[in-house]
């Protein structure tokens, strides 16, 4: 079994193009091979700043020969059809076989493929691979036609120890490449993988990304614990530091403590995405006055220069951090509330100015429906929560709005609560971010996200496929999750209904309410599957109608769920779908509907009467469940159901020969169909 080694040397490849090489180079040979029928025992990707590395080994040195056999037309048909198999297959007429089948004779090619030399693949397919695969910006230089992420110096191509004759564009194969760019750029040759990787160490590059960052994770960790600190958790700087070196040295600076009065958020922010520094928390999770970054090469006085010149740039950095904080303070938040007739919501939806009128009143509707909300402070909270968009620091670092506008409301010794909510009204911004629970924040988050989603329903900006550049889906669910984990009653159609009165002038589409309820049933849908409800009991629930009660709909699909589970449940279900089976064969065949109350003085079988009977006890105290929403103790009720149901089918005659007799023992069995459908429509119910 044989080696293949291949590297693509380069310019230094952007760190978050490095990661997706790694993941699509694996998978594009891996399905070459696959294709081929060649076997492999494993495929590897590595990167560094200047080389991207595939190596794959159990290669085999020739692939399989093959037999196809493949059926043409009849030995009868026409010249054209014939003439059409044998160039597809590339055999002459006499080379094909007749062979009788059970729908007649017809020609059958045997088209016999001779094992290949891997390397020939391997030159063919590499080629074609580097040449057509798309970065996410690909370059040319000089006077080549060939594109690659950065300018490419050479390639290395090595099968079973020996160069493959693979070109890309000027550059030629060969077994030699270069180490790291300062500490030991000479050319050097390779005879396998492990040849390479050791040789690339000795020239001090680390060619396994995950080994580098361990190795900046371990010696961070080191120099954090010498100031009696911790890094602060990042994988994703982890990742993107590891992958801008190739030789990873950590090195500790400190923050000047004129800095350390700027909110932390800032400083932590601004060192991450410009520097691309790790912060340091204490013990109490409290930013401490220092920092860790990771050099690219080993100085002979211990880092002391390399931390001045960083420390010169961290400087600048937060002297303007600390510039826009001092400045923004000298201004109140609200005081920025005009400013925002300046900056555009959406071109056809006018300002931002304008977005904070409607979410004003729209905040104050929805405290009503949030206990604890204080009217006032939510409305408050709303006219507030954009301001930051004005101010220098949300400027430099967008990512920071809300959370600045909290600090400048603190300043300005606005309410707690409206604080808070300034802070909060974004969240949750991911599956894995926390929920608004104080009830001020928990209006003006909701009455935020609506006016959004309704305002951009009505432009028809509406999510298609995977396309939803205004994150709706993640608004919506935003507006789920606030609800269901704070168990709040909000009649979610009547919401909707305010909010688009709240759009005077904009045409709004008649079925926008509808589209956007069926837009939440969907991202509740997707919450449901996600917590185990399987998707015929959320859509038996969705489809008892009517209901926008977010909670109590979630509430009686557990309910559902957990009784479905059960051995009663599971009876229960399967009579429904006999006696609705029966019901509607019937109805079909006397071409009417069977509704209405059975005649109790028609009864004549014991289980007829019991079920009759049981019905009339059972209808009113499963009605004040479903109004008291004590949906466990309806469906308990409904299990006393199964043993008298399963009675009736199996001493009473339904098609009895008397017609009337037969008609009222339809009209129980639809009843029963319509006592269950009052639950849930168990139609949709699997089973």
């Amino acid at each position: 079994m044989a080696e293949l080694l291949l590297e693509l040397f380069s310019e230094e490849i952007p760190s978050g193009a490095q990661t997706r090489a790694i993941e699509d180079f694996k998978k594009i040979f891996s399905a070459k091979f696959a294709a081929a029928g060649i076997a492999y025992k494993n495929i590897e990707c590595y990167t560094t700043p200047r080389r991207v590395t595939i190596v794959a080994d159990g290669l085999p040195l020739a692939q399989e020969s093959s037999v196809e056999e493949r059926r043409g037309p009849r030995v009868d048909a026409p010249p054209q059809a014939i003439e059409g198999f044998l160039k597809s297959t590339g055999l002459k007429l006499e080379q094909l076989e007749k062979r009788t089948t059970e729908k007649g004779d017809f020609y059958f090619a045997i088209i016999k493929q001779e094992g290949r030399a891997v390397s020939e693949f391997l030159v063919e397919t590499i080629q074609d691979v580097i040449s057509n695969y798309t970065w996410p910006k690909s370059m040319k230089w000089g006077s080549s036609n060939i594109r690659w992420i950065r300018p490419l110096h050479s390639i290395i191509c090595l099968f079973e120890g020996s160069i493959l004759p693979v070109s890309f564009g000027h550059i030629n194969a060969s077994d030699k490449t270069r180490g790291h760019r300062f500490l030991g750029n000479e050319e050097f040759t390779v005879a396998n993988f492990a040849d390479y990787e050791a040789k690339l160490r000795k020239h001090y590059v680390i060619l396994n990304q995950e080994e580098r960052q361990r190795i900046i994770k371990k010696e961070a960790d080191r120099l954090a614990a010498e100031v009696s600190a911790h890094v602060k958790p990042d994988d994703g700087l982890l990742v993107e530091t590891a992958n801008l070196v190739e030789w990873p040295v950590p090195l500790l600076g400190r923050i000047e403590e004129r800095f350390m009065a700027v909110p932390p958020e800032v400083l932590i922010l601004t060192m991450r995405s410009h520097q691309r520094y790790f912060s340091l928390l204490t013990s109490e999770k409290i930013l401490a006055p220092y920092f860790i970054t990771v050099s690219n090469i080993i100085s002979n006085d211990g880092g002391v220069q390399i931390m001045n010149g960083n420390g010169r740039v961290l400087r600048a950095r937060l002297e303007d951090a600390k510039f826009f904080w001092d400045q923004d303070r000298k201004n109140s938040l609200e005081s920025r509330v005009d400013g925002l007739k300046k900056v555009i919501f959406h071109a056809r939806l006018g300002t931002v100015a304008q977005k904070v009128e409607r979410i004003v009143e729209l905040a104050g509707e929805i405290s009503t429906w949030v206990p604890g909300a204080d009217k006032k402070l939510a409305q408050r909270a709303a006219k507030l929560c954009k301001a930051d968009l004005a101010t220098g620091i949300v400027g430099e670092l967008p990512e920071l709005q809300g959370l600045m506008g909290s600090y400048y409301a603190v300043h300005d010794k606005e309410d707690a609560a409206v604080a808070a909510a300034i802070k909060e009204h974004y969240s949750p911004v991911g599956s894995s971010d926390s929920c608004p629970e104080a009830p001020v924040s928990i209006s003006v988050a909701i009455s935020d996200k609506i006016d959004t989603l309704v305002g951009l329903f009505a432009i028809g900006e509406k999510p298609t496929g995977s396309r939803d550049p205004y994150a709706l889906r993640r608004a919506a669910l935003g507006v789920i999750r606030i609800i269901l984990e704070n168990n709040l009653r909000i009649p979610l159609k009547t919401l909707l209904e305010k909010s688009v009165s709240k759009y005077q002038g904009l045409a709004t589409p008649k079925n926008i309410i509808a589209e956007i309820m069926e837009f939440f049933a969907d991202r509740l849908r997707v919450l449901l599957k996600e917590q185990d409800i399987r998707h015929d009991i959320i859509e038996a629930v969705f489809n008892e109608g009517g209901e926008d009660d977010l909670t109590r709909l979630v509430n009686r699909a557990k309910a559902l769920s957990n009784f479905l589970k059960t051995e009663d449940g599971g009876n229960l279900l399967a009579a429904y779908k006999r006696a609705t089976n029966i019901v509607e064969i019937e109805e079909k065949k006397d071409k009417i509907s069977y509704r209405g109350q059975p005649d109790k003085s028609m009864l004549q079988e014991e289980p007829e009467k019991i079920i009759f009977n049981l019905f009339s006890d059972l209808k009113p105290v499963i009605s004040d469940g479903l109004k008291s929403e004590n949906f466990e103790a309806v469906m308990q009720e409904l299990a006393k159901l199964r043993k008298p149901v399963d009675s009736f089918f199996d001493n009473v005659k339904v098609n009895n020969e008397d017609a009337a007799l037969r008609k009222n023992r339809l009209l129980i069995l639809a009843q029963f169909r319509e006592f269950l459908n009052d639950v849930a429509n168990f139609s949709k119910i699997e089973g």
